[in-house]
């Protein structure tokens, strides 16, 4: 569902206390703010209590003094928070390999307003996919990756990412692995997209893979980046059932079609702060 577009967001989280969901609540109320959406979690394993709230504000709401007011009315719970305005366009770079689906499929639903972001960069390892950044607008930068110096070629992507003012960095099936350095300073901050089949095929050509195996089912997962490989916190999964009659060309154009799909709703979720990092976990609200 797409957010209205008057709407402030609220996301909060804090140990598990009584009286986190009045104390938001209340003070909302009090200073006349009408709820929209409304949605919260309580983690009893990790004990730990998630809430995000959409709401309009009232005639000649004073955002510094909301801030100001709710931090005091909810620090006796230890609670964080984050308030997005209405309207808000995180600022995004885009890594990419030679694979352009999730590319023009993310280009695509920023151009019709479904994922609402500015694309400032889109960052590659092969000159490939230069014309379709291009052609709408947006810088592109090739740098490829010389043997054996993989930190020059990521300090240029740093140096992108910083000047650009990036909020947010997209790996659209960039086909390389990260230093743990880079994960580091991407960490909670940088998704990735990448086929999910069981079983677990790696190395060349994963759909024929499957496909020798006789998979009935293919999938693609979406999450954030950390140091190990592929195995971040997830955000979003999408999977497709297949047979027999899926050829192994089949199967990689539906694998396309999913990791498009999932990397968008991803995408969208973290863009609408409905993500919350719960230690290896997720909590999508």
């Amino acid at each position: 569902m797409a957010r209205a577009p008057d709407t402030w967001i609220l996301a909060a989280d804090c140990p598990s206390r009584l009286g986190t969901v009045d104390a938001v609540t209340r003070y909302l109320h009090e200073q006349g703010c009408y709820v929209t959406e409304h949605h919260s979690f309580d983690d009893r394993l990790s004990a730990r209590f998630f809430i995000r709230v959409e709401f309009r504000q009232p005639e000649g709401f004073d955002e510094q003094g909301f801030r100001a007011g709710l931090g005091e009315r909810v620090s006796e719970f230890g609670m964080r928070f984050e308030l997005t305005a209405p309207q808000y366009r995180p600022k995004v770079v885009i890594m990419v390999s030679k694979a352009d689906h999730c590319l023009n499929d993310l280009l695509y639903r920023q151009r019709i307003g479904q994922l609402p972001m500015d694309v400032t960069a889109v960052i590659s390892n092969h000159p490939d996919l230069e014309p379709l950044a291009r052609w709408h607008g947006i810088a592109y930068h090739h740098f490829p990756l010389a043997p054996h110096d993989k930190p020059a070629q990521e300090r240029q992507v740093m140096e992108v990412v910083e000047a650009t003012g990036a909020e947010l960095v997209i790996l659209a099936r960039y086909m390389q692995v990260l230093s743990p350095e880079l994960c580091r300073r991407l960490d909670g901050w940088a998704i990735n997209i990448h086929h999910s089949l069981l079983p677990g095929f790696k190395g060349a050509k994963p759909y024929h893979q499957a496909y020798n195996k006789g998979v009935k089912l293919v999938g693609a997962t979406a999450h954030y980046i950390n140091n190990d490989l592929d195995e971040g916190p997830i955000i979003a999964q999408g999977v497709e059932v297949v047979d027999h009659a899926h050829y192994p060309e089949d199967l990689v154009a539906k694998g396309r079609d999913i990791e498009c799909l999932t990397l968008a709703k991803a995408v969208g979720y973290h863009i609408e702060r409905r993500v919350f990092l719960n230690a290896n976990r997720t909590v999508v609200l």
